[in-house]
């Protein structure tokens, strides 16, 4: 189906090397996405915005996301800068995940004020208004808010495409600003969000979605797969619980058939436990075109 995608998450060690031909391998076998971890406060991995600008300079197709975000140590007035200039580098090709944030305790280690839930969840929405006005061609800006402010200040730059918002969204409060007011969930991998979960939680974001007078689909539902690529039959049902994927390319492509059959992903994107050039070509050479048949075969002809 061309309107699902395809991805894989990178981890931003400081493998340089690694990571260079992991982005070859993934727009070589024709994925579209990319995301990267963000996590600020680790001193083994790379800053995530640092590493994704040299990607996208090697790169000509594949687009770029934060994988997600760690809002409470990016300032959204200047996050709007970065990821503007990013997608102007890259001729449309950044989209934004972000998050309230989630390890306060290495959060507030850094200086950051710890936010309850509630708050952190006030705060992200504020910044996604940040964000949004700042991306405009022109005007300026004025923005109140409890957590974050911006007093007069121009507009722009403008990014090559408008911007997607992507919300790490695992909680009934978080779901239901993505369907309110997001342009897609990030979904938690199952260690967050086990899968008996991933239905419910989707059904919220519908529901907030149709209650704010948005179709439901203008979400975009991204389903995080972690696990491997084997040749041996496996476990990979993933229906309860949080155990990696762990099976061969036709089991992979029938988990990611019916998950966007029976519930509304329309993009994948693959964690694999070990990452390798040969994970990451597997994915993109035998699981998605599989996957991309069933699905074809079973969703109706528009």
């Amino acid at each position: 189906m061309t309107d699902l995608q395809f991805g894989f998450s990178l981890t931003p060690t400081i493998d340089i090397a690694l990571h260079h031909d992991l982005v070859h391998a993934a727009e070589e076998g024709g994925l579209d996405l990319v995301g990267i971890q963000d996590h600020p406060y680790a001193p083994t991995l790379l800053d995530t915005f640092s590493l994704m600008a040299a990607l996208l300079v090697r790169t000509k197709r594949l687009r770029f996301f934060p994988d997600v975000t760690n809002l409470p140590l990016r300032q959204p007035a200047v996050l709007a800068n970065t990821a503007a200039s990013l997608d102007l580098l890259s001729g449309g090709r950044f989209e934004l995940g972000i998050g309230a944030g989630g390890y306060w305790d290495a959060i507030s280690r850094l200086g950051v004020p710890r936010l309850t839930t509630a708050q952190a969840l006030d705060a992200m929405e504020e910044a996604m208004s940040v964000l949004r006005a700042l991306w405009q061609q022109d005007g300026i800006v004025r923005l109140k808010g409890d957590y974050h402010s911006v007093e007069g200040v121009p507009a722009g730059p403008a990014p090559a495409h408008p911007i997607n918002i992507w919300i790490g969204a695992q909680g009934p409060r978080s779901l239901r600003l993505t369907g309110r007011i997001g342009d897609g969930w990030a979904a938690p991998i199952p260690s967050y969000l086990p899968y008996e979960k991933w239905a419910g939680a989707n059904a919220v974001i519908d529901a907030a979605a149709t209650a704010a007078g948005r179709d439901p689909a203008d979400v975009l539902r991204i389903s995080q797969l972690v696990g491997t690529v084997t040749d041996h039959r496996g476990d990979a049902e993933a229906r309860t619980g949080s155990a990696p994927v762990r099976g061969t390319p036709d089991q992979w492509a029938r988990l990611i058939a019916r998950l966007a059959t029976e519930q509304p992903y329309r993009a994948f994107v693959f964690w694999p436990e070990v990452q390798s050039v040969e994970q990451i070509e597997r994915f993109a050479r035998e699981v998605v075109p599989a996957a991309r048949r069933l699905v074809e075969k079973t969703e109706p002809a528009s």
